[in-house]
Protein backbone atom coordinates (compact mmCIF):
# COMPACT_ATOMS: atom_id res chain seq x y z
CA UNK A 1 0.00 0.00 0.00
CA UNK A 2 1.23 3.59 -1.14
CA UNK A 3 0.56 6.85 0.93
CA UNK A 4 -0.73 9.40 -1.37
CA UNK A 5 0.84 12.34 -2.46
CA UNK A 6 -1.04 15.08 -0.34
CA UNK A 7 -0.32 13.44 2.67
CA UNK A 8 1.86 14.31 5.88
CA UNK A 9 2.82 12.81 8.91
CA UNK A 10 -1.07 13.41 10.74
CA UNK A 11 -2.13 11.21 8.15
CA UNK A 12 0.40 8.71 7.49
CA UNK A 13 0.43 8.00 10.87
CA UNK A 14 -1.95 5.52 13.08
CA UNK A 15 -5.18 6.20 11.35
CA UNK A 16 -4.77 5.07 7.57
CA UNK A 17 -3.77 1.65 7.81
CA UNK A 18 -6.91 1.16 9.52
CA UNK A 19 -8.95 2.79 7.38
CA UNK A 20 -8.75 0.17 5.12
CA UNK A 21 -9.77 -2.13 8.12
CA UNK A 22 -7.12 -3.99 8.12
CA UNK A 23 -5.03 -5.45 10.81
CA UNK A 24 -1.97 -4.52 9.57
CA UNK A 25 -0.45 -3.99 5.86
CA UNK A 26 2.48 -6.01 4.39
CA UNK A 27 4.12 -3.28 2.83
CA UNK A 28 3.58 0.45 3.37
CA UNK A 29 5.21 3.23 1.06
CA UNK A 30 5.28 6.40 0.34
CA UNK A 31 4.68 6.64 -3.46
CA UNK A 32 7.21 9.84 -4.25
CA UNK A 33 9.14 12.76 -2.29
CA UNK A 34 6.18 14.97 -3.05
CA UNK A 35 3.70 16.58 -1.05
CA UNK A 36 0.53 17.91 -3.27
CA UNK A 37 -2.31 20.13 -1.85
CA UNK A 38 -5.74 18.02 -0.92
CA UNK A 39 -7.43 20.78 -3.52
CA UNK A 40 -5.38 19.41 -6.05
CA UNK A 41 -8.06 18.55 -9.06
CA UNK A 42 -6.42 16.71 -11.87
CA UNK A 43 -2.69 17.39 -13.49
CA UNK A 44 -0.92 19.44 -14.77
CA UNK A 45 -0.58 20.58 -11.00
CA UNK A 46 -0.75 24.57 -10.77
CA UNK A 47 2.56 25.89 -8.57
CA UNK A 48 0.85 26.50 -5.19
CA UNK A 49 -0.87 22.98 -5.20
CA UNK A 50 2.84 21.48 -4.26
CA UNK A 51 3.52 21.62 -0.21
CA UNK A 52 6.46 21.39 1.52
CA UNK A 53 7.83 17.99 2.17
CA UNK A 54 8.79 17.01 5.16
CA UNK A 55 10.08 14.01 4.69
CA UNK A 56 11.74 13.42 8.33
CA UNK A 57 8.15 14.14 9.72
CA UNK A 58 6.56 11.55 7.52
CA UNK A 59 9.39 8.99 8.22
CA UNK A 60 8.64 8.86 11.39
CA UNK A 61 4.94 8.51 10.90
CA UNK A 62 6.04 5.58 8.89
CA UNK A 63 8.24 4.00 11.59
CA UNK A 64 5.51 4.37 13.99
CA UNK A 65 2.97 2.16 12.09
CA UNK A 66 5.53 -0.75 11.49
CA UNK A 67 6.68 -0.28 15.59
CA UNK A 68 2.91 -0.35 16.50
CA UNK A 69 2.74 -3.53 14.13
CA UNK A 70 0.35 -1.92 11.16
CA UNK A 71 2.84 -2.29 8.77
CA UNK A 72 4.93 -5.06 8.27
CA UNK A 73 7.74 -3.46 6.85
CA UNK A 74 7.73 0.31 5.15
CA UNK A 75 9.41 1.33 2.07
CA UNK A 76 9.91 3.97 -0.77
CA UNK A 77 9.08 4.64 -4.45
CA UNK A 78 10.73 6.93 -6.78
CA UNK A 79 13.71 8.04 -4.47
CA UNK A 80 16.73 9.20 -5.68
CA UNK A 81 19.99 8.28 -4.31
CA UNK A 82 20.07 11.98 -3.06
CA UNK A 83 16.23 11.15 -1.31
CA UNK A 84 17.69 8.12 -0.03
CA UNK A 85 20.39 9.81 1.69
CA UNK A 86 18.48 12.52 3.53
CA UNK A 87 16.21 10.44 4.80
CA UNK A 88 18.79 7.49 5.86
CA UNK A 89 19.76 10.56 8.03
CA UNK A 90 17.75 10.74 10.34
CA UNK A 91 16.21 7.46 10.13
CA UNK A 92 15.82 4.60 12.73
CA UNK A 93 14.33 2.07 10.36
CA UNK A 94 15.99 2.17 6.86
CA UNK A 95 13.24 1.46 4.11
CA UNK A 96 12.68 -1.94 3.14
CA UNK A 97 12.23 -1.39 -0.79
CA UNK A 98 12.77 1.14 -2.98
CA UNK A 99 10.33 1.26 -5.95
CA UNK A 100 11.35 2.62 -9.13
CA UNK A 101 11.31 2.70 -13.22
CA UNK A 102 13.70 0.04 -14.45
CA UNK A 103 14.15 -2.15 -17.65
CA UNK A 104 17.25 -2.61 -20.31
CA UNK A 105 16.52 0.98 -21.45
CA UNK A 106 17.01 2.72 -17.87
CA UNK A 107 18.49 0.19 -15.54
CA UNK A 108 19.27 2.54 -12.78
CA UNK A 109 22.66 1.14 -12.01
CA UNK A 110 24.10 3.92 -9.32
CA UNK A 111 20.63 3.66 -7.40
CA UNK A 112 20.70 -0.09 -7.05
CA UNK A 113 24.07 0.19 -6.29
CA UNK A 114 22.77 2.78 -3.55
CA UNK A 115 20.17 0.03 -2.54
CA UNK A 116 22.65 -2.77 -2.35
CA UNK A 117 25.09 -0.95 0.07
CA UNK A 118 22.07 -0.19 2.24
CA UNK A 119 20.06 -3.31 2.41
CA UNK A 120 17.18 -1.67 0.22
CA UNK A 121 15.84 -3.84 -2.02
CA UNK A 122 14.53 -2.65 -5.44
CA UNK A 123 11.46 -3.02 -7.49
CA UNK A 124 11.09 -2.09 -10.61
CA UNK A 125 7.48 -0.90 -11.85
CA UNK A 126 7.46 -0.73 -15.84
CA UNK A 127 9.88 -3.10 -17.06
CA UNK A 128 8.32 -2.92 -20.37
CA UNK A 129 8.23 0.21 -20.90
CA UNK A 130 5.08 1.37 -19.82
CA UNK A 131 3.77 1.40 -23.39
CA UNK A 132 -0.08 2.80 -23.12
CA UNK A 133 0.52 5.32 -20.28
CA UNK A 134 1.15 8.96 -20.48
CA UNK A 135 4.74 8.46 -19.85
CA UNK A 136 5.27 5.53 -21.75
CA UNK A 137 6.79 3.79 -24.65
CA UNK A 138 7.02 0.65 -26.91
CA UNK A 139 11.05 1.19 -27.28
CA UNK A 140 11.68 -1.50 -25.37
CA UNK A 141 9.60 -3.98 -28.10
CA UNK A 142 11.54 -1.99 -31.09
CA UNK A 143 14.86 -2.47 -29.01
CA UNK A 144 17.35 -4.84 -32.18
CA UNK A 145 19.69 -6.32 -29.49
CA UNK A 146 16.72 -7.28 -27.62
CA UNK A 147 14.53 -8.62 -30.33
CA UNK A 148 17.64 -10.56 -31.92
CA UNK A 149 18.50 -12.21 -28.31
CA UNK A 150 14.43 -13.07 -28.08
CA UNK A 151 14.92 -14.90 -31.16
CA UNK A 152 17.81 -16.71 -30.52
CA UNK A 153 16.74 -18.21 -27.22
CA UNK A 154 13.15 -18.50 -28.54
CA UNK A 155 11.51 -16.26 -26.46
CA UNK A 156 9.57 -13.02 -26.68
CA UNK A 157 11.25 -10.07 -26.24
CA UNK A 158 9.25 -8.81 -23.14
CA UNK A 159 10.60 -11.85 -21.79
CA UNK A 160 14.39 -11.36 -22.28
CA UNK A 161 13.41 -7.74 -20.62
CA UNK A 162 11.60 -9.57 -17.69
CA UNK A 163 14.91 -11.47 -17.40
CA UNK A 164 17.47 -8.87 -17.49
CA UNK A 165 15.79 -7.27 -14.59
CA UNK A 166 14.91 -10.17 -12.63
CA UNK A 167 18.74 -11.53 -12.88
CA UNK A 168 19.96 -8.03 -11.43
CA UNK A 169 18.48 -9.22 -8.02
CA UNK A 170 15.53 -7.23 -8.99
CA UNK A 171 11.77 -7.77 -7.83
CA UNK A 172 9.15 -6.92 -10.65
CA UNK A 173 6.07 -5.24 -11.29
CA UNK A 174 4.40 -6.73 -14.39
CA UNK A 175 0.58 -5.18 -15.21
CA UNK A 176 -1.51 -7.28 -18.14
CA UNK A 177 -5.18 -7.68 -18.48
CA UNK A 178 -4.33 -10.51 -21.47
CA UNK A 179 -4.53 -14.11 -19.75
CA UNK A 180 -1.82 -15.37 -22.14
CA UNK A 181 0.20 -12.61 -21.61
CA UNK A 182 0.39 -13.06 -17.65
CA UNK A 183 1.58 -16.76 -18.51
CA UNK A 184 3.89 -15.81 -21.02
CA UNK A 185 5.64 -13.60 -18.30
CA UNK A 186 5.89 -15.91 -15.86
CA UNK A 187 8.06 -18.27 -17.89
CA UNK A 188 10.80 -16.43 -17.42
CA UNK A 189 12.48 -18.63 -14.77
CA UNK A 190 13.69 -21.51 -16.39
CA UNK A 191 16.15 -19.97 -18.60
CA UNK A 192 18.73 -17.59 -17.79
CA UNK A 193 20.88 -15.19 -20.29
CA UNK A 194 24.69 -16.00 -21.39
CA UNK A 195 27.57 -13.53 -20.22
CA UNK A 196 27.48 -12.14 -23.84
CA UNK A 197 24.06 -11.18 -23.97
CA UNK A 198 24.25 -9.63 -20.33
CA UNK A 199 27.16 -7.78 -21.59
CA UNK A 200 25.14 -6.75 -24.91
CA UNK A 201 22.15 -5.36 -22.94
CA UNK A 202 24.55 -3.38 -20.08
CA UNK A 203 25.74 -1.41 -23.37
CA UNK A 204 22.22 -0.34 -24.34
CA UNK A 205 21.42 3.51 -24.41
CA UNK A 206 19.89 4.72 -21.82
CA UNK A 207 16.65 6.81 -21.22
CA UNK A 208 13.96 7.18 -18.18
CA UNK A 209 10.39 7.25 -19.82
CA UNK A 210 8.81 8.39 -16.33
CA UNK A 211 9.01 12.02 -15.23
CA UNK A 212 7.35 14.29 -12.62
CA UNK A 213 7.37 16.45 -14.86
CA UNK A 214 4.81 14.95 -17.30
CA UNK A 215 2.44 14.52 -14.90
CA UNK A 216 2.61 17.73 -12.25
CA UNK A 217 4.05 20.18 -14.53
CA UNK A 218 7.74 21.57 -15.28
CA UNK A 219 7.73 23.42 -12.07
CA UNK A 220 11.21 23.91 -9.81
CA UNK A 221 10.80 21.14 -7.01
CA UNK A 222 9.56 19.08 -9.77
CA UNK A 223 12.46 19.44 -11.93
CA UNK A 224 14.76 19.01 -9.12
CA UNK A 225 13.23 15.71 -8.53
CA UNK A 226 13.59 14.38 -12.34
CA UNK A 227 17.14 15.58 -12.26
CA UNK A 228 18.04 12.89 -9.73
CA UNK A 229 15.83 9.80 -10.91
Amino acid sequence: MKTGENEGHEFVGLGYPRKLKLDYVDMYMIHMPLRLSPMMNGAPVPREHILPFDIHSVWEGMEECQNLGLAKAIGVSNFSCKKLEELLSNAKIPPAVNQVEMNPLWQQKELREFCKGHAIHVTAYSPLGANGTTWGDNRIFECDVLKKIAKAKGKTTAQVSLRWVYEQGVSLLVKSNNKERMKENLQIFDWSLTEKEALEISRLPQCKGFTFASIFGAHDVVLELDAGI
